[in-house]
């Protein structure tokens, strides 16, 4: 095949639709820590698509253990990767505890290459900081280093590598740290929930993430996951919810709640005064940020996602041809004689994209573009996307899927026209009237 025909083809397969995926057949994530009781003045933080790290209480110390390792990783039923996190898992486990805590992390190397940890935005010693070679010494394979320090603030942090730390990062090493303040919530929170934005070069059909990609990534995720494998958020109405949102991605993101607008209360500084609180519907999340969103539940299903549109979805191609408005007739048949089956697409939009899968497979491990099915057809989305469930009858402390929600009679968008042949204007009607025909020097104008 030609260099020519290859990237035609390879244009066409980069924007395949996606196989109507259901959640239930999507592989939910069965070891998320079950719902608990609120405790010490706080309610736990419940991490999409994961788990919080356990403890072991030893000489009054909160003792947590995190192993540096590589393991198989899914993004979604249909593609996955081999990846690097902690305890088997991208993110790594979250750590809870609560302002004032001494914590001690014992961090074991199972890797090939060393490593160390950093704790991102948290107050600490500087020989406790992780950056390998300025703090403290290389993490080798199969050393464990002890983290020891105590917990002098409150907010939403995260931890990462600072050895080869481009690599590492790239290829899943990341977890969330999550520090309650000491006396408690000024306005109790319902609902806590922790979200992690990273992205991936995982190329079509290969099998590991690609660490020297800078910008054209083709894989953006919530927690390592892309929807519809990302778990739905649920709520009850009139509930406090908080979405803790951590970005370490090469990029930032504008993160946007459809139905609320939310206060942004604080970040990896801490729970803001609330003097300090902004209203918005959409919030910039830079690189190397965490940010807290605060808001009342409203009953609906209720999309959460980053506001660049490429952000939500999978297996981008960056440098395919515009095909919008192309007629493809005569490419058509010359591909098809080397490739039977092949359709084109892409001359009225992308929308088909995603009912087409079936008849033209993409590349091994490579996910569809468009993903997910809604209650009326196609939700046409990947990526950065998620929802938040609220429900009326949802129980206190309940986190199962409620299901699809049933809009009240008379408050679905409703069609009230279709496409129809044209008809014969009414003579009283200006905007439609054809006045190249009409006498204009015996019609009255001063009336007008």
């Amino acid at each position: 095949m030609t260099a020519s025909r290859r990237n035609f083809f390879w244009s066409s397969l980069t924007g395949l639709g996606a196989s109507l995926i259901g959640r239930q057949a999507l592989a939910q994530d069965t070891q998320q820590t079950p719902p608990q009781p609120r405790r010490q003045g706080y309610t736990p933080v419940r991490t999409l698509n994961g788990v919080t790290l356990p403890y072991e209480i030893k000489d009054g110390v909160k003792e947590f253990h995190l192993t540096a390792e590589e393991f198989e990783h899914e993004f979604a039923p249909g593609c996955v990767a081999k990846c690097w996190g902690y305890n088997g898992r991208t993110p790594g486990p979250t750590i809870e505890a609560i302002e004032g805590d001494r914590v001690r992390i014992l961090v074991t190397n199972n890797l090939k290459e060393h490593t160390s940890i950093h704790w991102h935005g948290i107050l600490l010693p500087s020989g406790m900081d992780g950056v390998a070679g300025l703090n403290q010494p290389h993490i080798k394979p199969g050393e464990t280093f002890a983290y020891e320090f105590t917990l002098r603030q409150h907010g939403t942090h995260m931890y990462h590598p600072h050895a080869d730390e481009m690599v590492q990062m790239a290829v899943g090493m990341m977890g969330m740290f999550i520090i309650h303040p000491k006396d408690g919530e000024p306005k109790p929170i319902d609902r806590d929930y922790c979200i992690l934005m990273h992205n991936w070069a995982l190329h079509p059909g290969t099998y590991r993430p690609d660490p020297s990609v800078m910008q054209n990534f083709d894989l953006w995720t919530f927690n390592s996951k892309v929807f519809p494998a990302i778990e739905h958020l649920v709520a009850r109405s009139g509930e406090r919810i908080r979405i803790r949102v951590g970005n370490l991605s090469m990029w930032n993101h504008p993160f946007h709640l459809h139905g609320h607008q939310f206060h942004v209360t604080g970040g990896d500084g801490g729970r803001w005064p609330e003097g300090q609180w902004r209203s918005e519907v959409t919030e910039v999340i830079g690189v190397g940020q965490a940010r807290d969103i605060e808001f009342v539940g409203v009953p609906g299903d209720w999309a959460i996602h980053c506001h660049m549109s490429h952000h939500t979805m999978n297996a981008m191609g960056h440098e395919i041809p515009n095909t919008l408005g192309v007629k493809q007739g005569d490419a058509v048949s010359k591909v098809s004689a080397l490739l039977p089956g092949y359709m084109a697409m892409g001359e009225n939009g992308m929308a088909e994209h995603q009912n087409h899968t079936g008849h033209m497979p993409g590349p091994k491990n490579t996910l569809p573009m468009m993903m997910g099915k809604g209650p009326y057809g196609n939700l046409e989305m990947g990526g950065m996307f998620t929802l938040i469930k609220i429900r009326d009858d949802q129980a206190a402390g309940d986190y199962s899927d409620p299901g699809w929600y049933k809009n009240p009679q008379g408050t679905v968008a409703y069609k009230v026209a279709g496409p129809k042949a044209k008809s014969t204007p009414a003579t009283n009607d200006h905007s439609i009237m054809d006045h190249s025909k009409m006498d204009h020097s015996k019609m009255d104008h001063s009336q007008h």
